[in-house]
């Protein structure tokens, strides 16, 4: 990269106009001094032994110039030599102790990311009469570790399936996502009934969350001809028919996410929405719709639902998320999960 290429090659870069211009100006104007520059950035970027090459050419650079200038053995050139030697070894200090931090924050990020791939296991392609599609985009660096989670089971009920946001980032969300996902994973299989599931899924959290945490979420099972969601607190998802329409799925009363139960007594209510032959239900999660482009603009994705319209649901898919990232022009600031299904005939 352009930027990594600056940054190996800058101190070299900042000591050649130096020796320059003190080699123009003779002795009268004394800008060795400023050699220190070259160590000084050296320790940004490249090892410890690297910066004190660095230092060792500026130092090849100090003596010859002071000989020319005729200030060799002078104090102030033998000040400037032992500034450089003290710059030297205070920037490999700084460059021991970056490459230490660096190492340790290398670890504990793939230590996390690979905990979140473990806990978000692929997605079945394919459920009952149902297509799947998958996209997770992960937010910038300093952000990647995130709480979007999701789920598709077949159980002896039906195809069930959870998208949900888990509040805050960091080994904390994935955590909390661990129990959500462990709760769900077994609920499915075992609640015949959906709010049953919610209730499990709560009642879990509520041993295992502190203070005001919470997990935004939706809860959904597939049956014949239509299909049932819980809502708590998530964003509502978008039901495109076969026809052609297009409307958001509005839970018909709001509910706390999960976690704040003992808060009040507001559950979810189902909500039962046909979903027929060639109808597609997208599932997303808060990333989508909180992106904003430079000039601070949210993501249209009720504009964008036109990409979604292809006979490959994944493809579709891909095509949405790449529009979403060049809205942003960049990593997004969160993570980002969406889940497309699409009812095809048996």
């Amino acid at each position: 990269m352009r930027s990594q290429w600056t940054l190996r090659w800058l101190p070299f870069m900042v000591m050649a106009p130096v020796a320059l211009i003190d080699l123009m100006a003779g002795p009268a104007l004394g800008f060795l001094p400023l050699l220190t520059l070259g160590p000084s950035f050296g320790s940004v970027y490249g090892s410890v032994r690297r910066t004190a090459l660095i230092g060792a050419v500026a130092l090849a650079i100090c003596i010859p110039l002071a000989y020319y200038n005729g200030s060799l053995l002078k104090w102030q050139n033998n000040l400037t030599i032992a500034t450089i030697v003290s710059a030297t070894g205070a920037s490999m200090l700084v460059s021991h102790l970056r490459l230490k931090r660096e190492r340790e924050l290398a670890s504990v990020r793939l230590v996390a990311e690979t905990a979140q791939r473990v806990l978000l296991r692929p997605v079945p392609r394919k459920a009952a009469d149902l297509q799947v599609a998958l996209s997770y985009t992960s937010a910038a660096a300093e952000a990647r570790i995130g709480g979007d989670l999701y789920e598709v089971v077949i159980t002896p009920h039906g195809v069930r399936l959870l998208v949900g946001d888990v509040q805050g980032k960091g080994l904390d969300a994935v955590e909390t996502a661990a129990w959500v996902l462990g709760a769900f994973r077994e609920a499915a299989y075992d609640e015949p009934a959906l709010d049953d599931v919610s209730e499990r899924l709560e009642s879990s959290l509520s041993r295992h969350l502190s203070g005001e945490k919470f997990v935004t979420a939706i809860i959904a099972e597939v049956r014949p001809g239509e299909i049932v969601l819980l809502n708590h607190g998530h964003p509502a998802p978008l039901l495109l028919t076969a026809e052609g329409k297009a409307c958001t799925v509005e839970p018909p009363a709001e509910a706390l996410p999960l976690g704040l139960g003992p808060l009040g007594t507001d559950r979810p209510k189902a909500h039962r929405v046909p979903f027929l032959e060639g109808d597609r239900i997208l599932l997303f999660t808060d990333g989508v719709v909180e992106a904003r482009d430079d000039s601070g603009t949210f993501y249209p994705l009720n504009d964008r639902l036109h990409l979604l319209r292809s006979d490959e649901p994944q493809e579709a898919l891909d095509s949405l998320r790449a529009d979403l990232v060049a809205h942003t022009g960049g990593p997004l600031p969160d993570d980002a999960a969406m889940l497309l299904l699409r009812r095809h005939a048996r």
